[in-house]
């Protein structure tokens, strides 16, 4: 399989070969054929032991929080036989699994991250970057055995990353908890197309000519199964500043600057080794390829000394960074900087850099005997940082200026650990850090309107609708626009804080800039003490009711107040523009570019980060076709002849059997309907139109709407589909 890519910019779609991909590429089957296919048991959603009423923060909450950290600080030091920690202290070995844990987070669509604690299960927990983590999972057992529910394996995984900090010495900025587990591998992720891992020789996911933008997004590492770059250079290419470019892509298209970058590259390095004294061909299969007796142990040696302890081999390089490898201390960039380094290999074969005629009080310990010295080393990965000029500037200032080194760690680590959880409302314990910073997307507390203030709020809308000032499209439009932003995966976006009024927003030309400026100009001017965000949301209520109530029914639409507005100060412009939709199927929204997947399956991958089911998308698109959400108010798929009103109609002429469909373009993005006996055209369509009469599984649910007796059933969830989607980040609401 070719493995060379074309995309645009970090956040656009992947494809290969040039052509349309599938949406999630590569399966755990496809890797693995042998794996035990549970997903069978599953037919109705991902499994869950601890039953729907388990309340993890309620649990979290009467964790005894001190105790476990005192449980792990002595855990750092109690080298076990059957996995011995290097200079007696596992505390590297932790920081590696937190970090790797955290690091697979991409800001294009919120993915990946520690969230939800995926390292256990494959395709992570067989990734070669990932090599020897189980052992490190394992070690936690006792520890998560003895806490029970009351900790996560997803928190307990950063958490021991920063007692591991901690224990030798480094800067910490705080832990929040809150990270739920799951109970199965999330299988929405898209984590590359290419049949081979980084540790097989296949080449690179660019050429190397070539800039990091024609890396397809929303993927942040060069080559499969690595979590940032390939540490001897980009394909194993030893070219520091190749591996500089990938460095900076990479890390940026994980939330991080390049001081950041430095900053997490230099303090992760400031402790531990690397591995590769061995010899890589005797190791056994990663964990999901594993046999019944390894009990979910990978890589293991078919040396006679197990590849255990000194003859460990992970990467493939060996050594330690600094001469201190168990204590936090300023020696990495004084032994970049100030020495020259010339290109060595490994006992495992990995190419890397030693030092130059180096002094012995910088050599490091031997990990099995302290009264022997070894060379340090740096990857070339640690070389960019020396020989990029961007790279090296910020080391020198991190060099020249200790503090500000530790304080941008500290901040660094804590940002990468806890990207993806969301707003700061979701943290736990007494370590959550009580400045808010601006990745954590800051929303003031809102205040509940009463009663009175909704209904006087209604009415003052229901009027301006009235009396042709706004109409309930536009209202619709405008709530969704504001809500639909919401990303399960990182728990970003949503109607609270009303960013829809704000940069970027509120350009986006999916929201219809002009309308969007109308409609929250006209709800500024009525809302009075109310937030802006309320506003929105009821402005949506209101235009819903009444096109319920016009269409002959009589449903009530919830409205639950309580947001709050956010600043233009508060929001991370750059941050939020790799979230504009190239497309967005609820709206029947196409942008200019060309997209490098089906209409319909970027319609599946949005619904899935809204958290909708099959039954709520495919009556959310119904409805919101007829009330005429589309963007721009184009008409394709507008089947109605009762505009505004929330009727099954959709549905109903989608599957009219007098319909004969026929491609519009040379795109096959757009079609329309002549009627079979008189031929005159009916219906525009786009593919996120008609694919709810060909597929199957969606005609199936369609057709449940469609029937005679189910038009107030449609209206009821459309209505409970809808209030979810307005809801989603009410953090608040939870039950």
């Amino acid at each position: 399989m070719d493995a060379k890519t074309g995309s645009i910019d970090g956040g656009g779609c992947p494809m290969h070969n040039g052509g349309v991909r599938a949406l999630l590429g590569r399966t755990n089957k496809d890797w693995w054929p042998e794996m035990l296919a549970t997903e069978i048991l599953n037919p109705n959603g991902a499994s869950n032991p601890m039953g729907d009423d388990f309340d993890y923060a309620e649990a979290f909450k009467s964790l005894d929080y001190q105790a476990l950290k005192q449980d792990l600080h002595a855990l750092m030091t109690d080298s076990q036989d059957w996995w011995p920690a290097d200079y007696g202290h596992y505390g590297p070995f932790f920081i590696r699994m937190a970090w790797h844990a955290a690091g697979t987070y991409r800001t294009a669509d919120g993915r990946g991250g520690a969230n939800s604690g995926q390292q256990r299960f494959a395709p992570l927990d067989s990734w070669p970057d990932n090599g020897n983590l189980d052992k490190a999972r394992r070690l936690l057992w006792p520890i998560k055995q003895k806490y029970g529910s009351k900790i996560s394996w997803a928190d307990l995984f950063i958490l021991t990353g920063n007692v591991a900090i901690e224990s030798m010495g480094g800067p910490v900025f705080g832990f929040g908890g809150g990270r739920a587990d799951v109970f199965e591998p999330e299988r929405d992720i898209y984590w590359g197309s290419e049949d081979k891992w980084v540790n097989e020789g296949v080449q690179t996911r660019i050429a190397p000519e070539h800039g990091m933008h024609e890396l397809e997004g929303p993927l942040a590492a060069i080559q499969m199964g690595l979590i940032y770059v390939n540490p001897e250079g980009p394909g194993g290419n030893p070219d520091p500043l190749q591996s500089a470019r990938d460095m900076k892509a990479t890390f940026e298209r994980m939330a991080m600057n390049h001081e950041e970058t430095v900053a997490l590259t230099a303090g992760g390095h400031t402790f531990g080794k690397a591995h590769g004294n061995g010899d890589p061909s005797t190791l056994g299969h990663a964990p999901a390829g594993g046999d019944l007796v390894a009990q979910g142990f990978g890589w293991v040696s078919g040396e006679e000394h197990g590849g255990r302890g000194e003859h460990t081999v992970t990467s493939g390089i060996e050594g330690s960074w600094v001469n201190t490898p168990t204590e936090w201390s300023e020696n990495y960039f004084r032994l970049l900087l100030d020495y020259e380094y010339e290109l060595v290999k490994s006992p495992a074969g990995a190419q890397q850099w030693q030092p130059v005629n180096q002094k012995e009080e910088d050599m490091a310990p031997a990990a099995w005997d302290s009264s022997k010295k070894v060379p340090t080393m740096m990857t070339t990965a640690d070389m960019a940082l020396k020989m990029d000029p961007e790279f090296r500037a910020i080391s020198e200032k991190f060099r020249n200026d200790h503090e500000a080194f530790k304080d941008a760690f500290a901040r660094a680590w804590f940002k990468l650990t806890h990207r993806d959880m969301g707003p700061k409302v979701r943290y736990l314990g007494p370590d959550v850090p009580a400045e808010d910073l601006i990745w954590q997307d800051p929303v003031p507390a809102g205040t509940t309107p009463s009663d009175d203030d909704v209904g006087a709020l209604k009415a003052k809308i229901a009027d301006a609708v009235g009396s042709g000032g706004l109409t309930v499209s536009q209202l619709i439009k405008t709530a969704w626009a504001s809500a639909s932003t919401y990303r399960k995966s990182d728990h970003r976006g949503g109607a609270n804080g009303a960013r829809v009024a704000l940069a970027p927003q509120k350009d986006w030309e999916v929201n219809e800039p002009d309308m969007l400026a109308k409609v929250i100009d006209t709800l500024n001017g009525l809302r009075g003490s109310m937030s802006l965000a309320d506003a929105i949301v009821l402005g949506g209520v209101v235009g819903l009711e009444k096109a319920i109530e016009d269409a002959g029914f009589s449903v009530p639409v919830p409205f639950t107040g309580g947001r709050g507005d956010a600043t233009q100060e508060q929001t991370d412009v750059e941050s939020f523009a790799v979230m504009e939709p190239e497309a967005d199927a609820f709206r029947n929204y196409v942008g200019k570019k060309k997209l490098a997947v089906k209409t319909e399956e970027m319609m599946l991958d949005r619904a899935s980060l809204l958290g909708l089911s099959v039954p709520e998308m495919v009556v959310l698109i119904g409805g919101l076709r007829v009330l005429g959400a589309n963007h721009g108010e184009r008409g394709h798929g507008h089947f109605t002849k009762r505009s505004g009103q929330l009727t099954n109609d959709f549905f109903v002429n989608l599957y009219d059997m007098t319909n004969v469909w026929q491609a519009a373009d040379d795109h096959g993005e757009e079609y329309t309907a002549t009627d079979r006996k008189e031929g005159h055209t009916k219906w525009h369509a786009t593919r996120a139109d008609l694919i709810f009469g060909s597929n199957s599984e969606l005609r199936a649910v369609g057709e449940v709407y469609a029937e005679k007796g189910h038009e107030e059933k449609f209206v009821k969830d459309f209505v409970k589909a809808w209030t979810k989607v307005m809801n989603a980040d009410r953090f608040d609401l939870a039950a």
